[in-house]
């Protein structure tokens, strides 16, 4: 299978993975009067697809014992249980973390989220797998979180959009951010714990469990969604060819983007390559700024918090990937 041969080679694979997960959601936008709740089926077969097609061809490069199929033979079953219930975890904290957007908006719902997602999913997968300088990484994690608190202000200075906070969204996003977090800890379990899994064995499985929950939990949201009306199965059916392949699209940028991160936390360990890879809010606005034209009239006041968030993402992952030379040397 293909791993990284060097650190700048895992730090780049790192960052395109942030630029995946930053970048899936424009597929959504592109669709017209598309439920989200139906997109998903979408994009959690195309997060599937995808990992097969890569375990297939970049995990299954040299035939040997560490490629897909025979990885899978030789590894624990338990770490199979562990994918399996990490993409099950992430799927339910997507799910609620795109509920929280619709109640709350973005101004609010990434900085609780994500901000709680960073800190939960960095200290428990170092507190699993403590690869690094672990300074150095809660410097970084500190520094990830006040941009993304920085992301929401600049969001939150375009307006409101008539949208009003209420303890229901704050619950909704803060449970969705413990969930986001969690999920990292199972895949450090996978790949350390015993006969472990390759990185793309645990991405296969991965998405295997996000798609199986999704047969319980987004039926659940399409029943009973916490906004809007039910979604009917029929709607899904009768969705153009075009939004259904924007959804399976969707699905295969965030699936490259996990598929990258796993395999470079092989080299660099999951708490790094979750940290870094979680600075895809920094992407999402990069899109809103240069390509939907959210900002376009905003304040000055929008401008300086998007410099500011900037900032300090860039010297966020600076400083976690000088935690990884500084806890290797």
């Amino acid at each position: 299978m293909f791993i990284p041969p060097s650190f700048a080679v895992a730090l780049l694979m790192v960052i395109v993975s942030a630029v995946c997960w930053g970048s899936w959601a424009n597929t959504y936008k592109g669709t017209k009067n598309y439920r989200f709740e139906l997109f998903y089926w979408d994009y959690a077969v195309g997060i599937l697809l995808i990992s097969l097609i890569l375990a297939f061809t970049m995990g299954s490069l040299h035939h040997d014992s560490t490629s897909f199929l025979p990885n899978v033979q030789a590894a624990d079953r338990i770490n199979i249980v562990y994918a399996l219930i990490g993409g099950a975890i992430f799927n339910v904290a997507n799910l609620l973390l795109v509920a929280g957007i619709d109640m709350a908006g973005l101004a609010v719902a990434f900085p609780v989220s994500i901000g709680i997602a960073l800190v939960v999913g960095v200290v428990l997968s170092y507190v699993v797998q403590p690869k690094g300088s672990g300074v150095l990484l809660a410097i970084g994690v500190l520094l990830a979180i006040v941009a993304v608190i920085m992301d929401g202000k600049a969001y939150g200075a375009l307006g409101s959009g008539g949208r009003v906070v209420t303890r229901k969204s704050i619950v909704v996003c803060i449970i969705s951010g413990i969930l986001m977090g969690m999920f990292a800890p199972f895949v450090t379990r996978a790949l350390t714990t015993g006969s472990p899994l390759g990185p793309y064995s645990i991405a296969v499985f991965f998405t295997l469990g996000a798609l199986l929950c999704c047969f319980v939990v987004n039926v659940y949201f399409m029943k009973k969604p916490l906004v809007g009306q039910p979604a009917r199965f029929e709607d899904f059916f009768k969705a153009s060819p075009r939004d259904h392949l924007l959804g399976i699209l969707g699905g295969f940028i965030w699936g490259t983007g996990t598929v990258f991160n796993f395999v470079a936390a092989s080299f660099t360990g999951v708490a790094i390559s979750y940290a870094i890879g979680q600075s895809a809010p920094m992407v999402a606005a990069l899109w809103g700024l240069f390509v939907w034209k959210e900002f376009a009239g905003s304040s000055g006041k929008a401008t300086k918090y998007l410099v500011l968030m900037f900032f300090c993402y860039i010297l966020a992952i600076i400083l976690v990937a000088q935690a990884y030379t500084t806890g290797s040397s």
